[in-house]
């Protein structure tokens, strides 16, 4: 087993885009999808929790439980196809463009250098908390997993175990939920 184990969030409507599947839209060659997993190759394993898709590199897939469930069912369904003995998990969305094995180097150095720490998670340019880009003791989200997670909001979940903020370089914490998103996540706009 790796250092760490991960789950991409990889379900959604992508109701801004006009309801494409934009985690296969392509970005500097790479879909979306497949820029996020580059970011978490060294994960074993590396589960993605949404619809099977064609991928550049091997996946376990899974589906959250109520289907549409929101991202809170989807870490759940995610956390479940961990081994028991996973004790660091990474946990994104799968539209981040801009993540590299480097953003997650210094996300599991954070939570490293801090054993009492749950999770170390990536803040934007204005301090805000990325709940969908850290890493977490894998016990800790078991642990903090209510009983019905049906549309509840993550972070509400996440928030009490109060993690590390790492704040992010250039434009690690963007993600891709309109067309000027997209727009901008061209490497040509980077």
């Amino acid at each position: 087993m790796a250092e760490f184990a991960a789950v991409v969030l990889a379900g959604g409507r992508a109701r801004r885009l006009g309801g494409v599947d934009k985690l296969m839209l392509p970005i500097g060659g790479r879909t979306l999808l497949d820029r996020t997993l580059d970011a978490v190759a060294a994960a074993d394993p590396l589960v993605v929790v949404g619809p099977p898709r064609t991928t550049a590199r091997p996946v376990r897939w899974t589906a959250e439980d109520p289907p549409g469930g929101g991202p809170l069912a989807g870490l759940q369904a995610g956390l479940a196809q961990l081994p028991v003995e996973a004790r660091v998990v990474a946990v994104l969305a799968g539209d981040h463009p801009h993540l590299t094995p480097a953003t997650i180097t210094r996300l599991l150095d954070a939570l490293r250098a801090a054993p009492e720490a749950a999770g170390a998670v990536l803040t934007d340019s204005a301090q805000r908390l990325q709940w969908l880009v850290g890493t977490w003791r894998a016990d800790a989200l078991r642990e903090a997993m209510p009983a019905d997670v049906r549309d509840r909001p993550l972070r509400a979940v996440l928030a009490p175990l109060t993690p590390l903020p790492v704040p992010a370089i250039a434009s690690e914490a963007s993600d891709v939920d309109t067309p000027d998103d997209l727009r901008s996540a061209h490497p040509t706009n980077e």
